[in-house]
């Protein structure tokens, strides 16, 4: 064969094996993570939701200092990839027996130990992407298989009618041991600070911290964090809400959120350009306003169209505001500090923000848990053939409920997500006030990548 040929089969070979990592590295993720509020509920440990996905931003919190300390030195990303999902995905198997057996606290102390696996995975897998092509640009067409591992993922776990069964911890248990297999046939990556001395500086994010003396940057971090707390609340109780509207293919449902993901990831490049990064990212934080918007004044009347617009609104709240943010910072960190600055983003967002999201949630959760206990005691759960779930995507029927339990509920719930609503429009407002970035995505095409 001639060598360009070959050259060319290689490349072909490892975007394949590159864009299959992306797929699985978020089909597990999304496998459980976007019904477990369903799942709890229906088993009556709607009680224990806020507990479980809490254990998420610990993770989130603790992995940078992996990355920084031990991934980035020591091992090669692809052999450290496979051993966390290995074991992250062993651990997931256990999800289904404590469930059946009332374990909640024991359910949030596997759900951390496994995200305190999966998380450092995140960044090791762009490492990996990013170290194995030529352009980096490539990298957003490997990006999109994330998304569409996790549109998957929905689509599978409501066709299959598992919206509400402690199984979707078997599929992502099984989904997680396959991908770390499959890593142990990636490129090799060698660590990115292999030889390089044990800085604690670089281990707490010192050096990235000094970009927070910018003050666009430290209103951009701060109002990143502020912003996760609302965003909590859709990750946690949309799942919890939908079933009581009516809709009875939750995971098929949520789907259309990441769907949407794929459509504006796309158009992305294109308004960074026209926009710029302030009225992209204030564009996304209203997107959030909007969304709870929609949520809190459908809920009294059960209105379907208003659910399913605040769902599809998540391909604007998270690229418009995630996508763009990760480009900001990249283009605001100097090269040897790039990976510290995104983990620094991670770190607020990701970690603190939605740590604290996730807990003022489940506090005002506790408020209408058993007008939502009762609902959804109330509501028969249908099951669906594969192919018949996709066609629920876009329809609910009003549950055959009691008039008085369903009132009550709904008014819990239009109370419940008008805090998020307020609160994501005033870090919007604070941001459009305090935000001003001469940055310029002309500058960004001809930096250094």
């Amino acid at each position: 064969m001639h060598y360009s040929q070959q050259t060319r089969v290689m490349n072909t070979n490892s975007k394949t094996l590159l864009s299959s990592m992306m797929f699985l590295q978020f089909f597990v993720w999304g496998a459980w993570f976007t019904t477990l509020g369903t799942v709890l509920t229906a088993q009556d440990m709607s009680g224990v939701i806020g507990a479980a996905y809490g254990a998420v931003p610990k993770a989130a919190i603790i992995a940078p200092l992996f990355l920084g300390l031990i991934a980035d030195r020591f091992f090669n990303c692809e052999k450290t990839m496979g051993i966390l999902h290995l074991v992250g995905g062993a651990l997931l198997f256990a999800g289904p027996s404590l469930i059946a057996n009332k374990q909640g606290d024991t359910l949030s102390y596997i759900i951390l130990a496994n995200m305190l696996c999966y998380m450092p995975t995140l960044g090791l897998s762009n490492t990996v992407a990013f170290t194995n092509i030529k352009d980096r640009n490539e990298f957003p067409a490997l990006r999109v298989w994330g998304t569409i591992g996790w549109i998957v993922a929905g689509l599978v776990v409501g066709g299959l009618g598992m919206s509400s069964s402690p199984k979707i911890f078997t599929m992502a248990g099984a989904a997680g041991v396959l991908l770390g297999l499959l890593c142990f046939a990636l490129p090799k990556t060698p660590p990115p600070s292999r030889d390089k001395p044990i800085n604690i500086g670089t281990l707490f994010m010192v050096d990235a911290l000094k970009l927070m003396t910018s003050i666009p940057f430290f209103v951009f971090i701060i109002c990143s964090a502020l912003v996760c707390i609302p965003l909590a609340y859709y990750y946690a109780y949309t799942a919890v809400y939908l079933p009581q509207i009516g809709f009875q293919a939750t995971a098929s449902t949520m789907a259309l959120g990441q769907i949407s993901e794929i459509f504006f990831m796309l158009l992305v490049p294109f308004f960074f350009r026209k926009l710029g990064v302030k009225i992209m990212i204030l564009v996304g934080m209203l997107a959030w306003v909007a969304r709870y918007a929609l949520f809190a004044m459908g809920a009294p009347d059960q209105v379907v169209w208003m659910m399913l617009a605040g769902v599809i609104l998540h391909g604007i709240c998270y690229d418009f505001f995630f996508v763009t943010g990760f480009m900001y910072t990249d283009n605001k960190a100097p090269k040897e500090v790039r990976g510290q600055a995104q983990a620094l983003l991670v770190f607020f967002t990701q970690g603190v923000g939605m740590y604290f999201g996730y807990w003022i949630a489940g506090s005002k959760f506790e408020a209408l848990v058993q007008q939502s206990d009762a609902m959804s005691a109330a509501i028969e759960t249908p099951t669906f053939g594969f192919w018949e779930s996709f066609g629920k995507m876009f329809l609910a029927q009003k549950p055959e409920v009691d008039a008085s339990i369903t009132q009550a509920a709904m008014e819990g719930w239009k109370t419940f997500w008008m805090f998020p609503c307020f609160m994501a429009l005033v870090i919007a407002v604070v941001f459009a006030i305090t935000f001003w970035d001469k940055y310029k995505e002309e500058e960004a095409n001809t930096s250094d990548h």
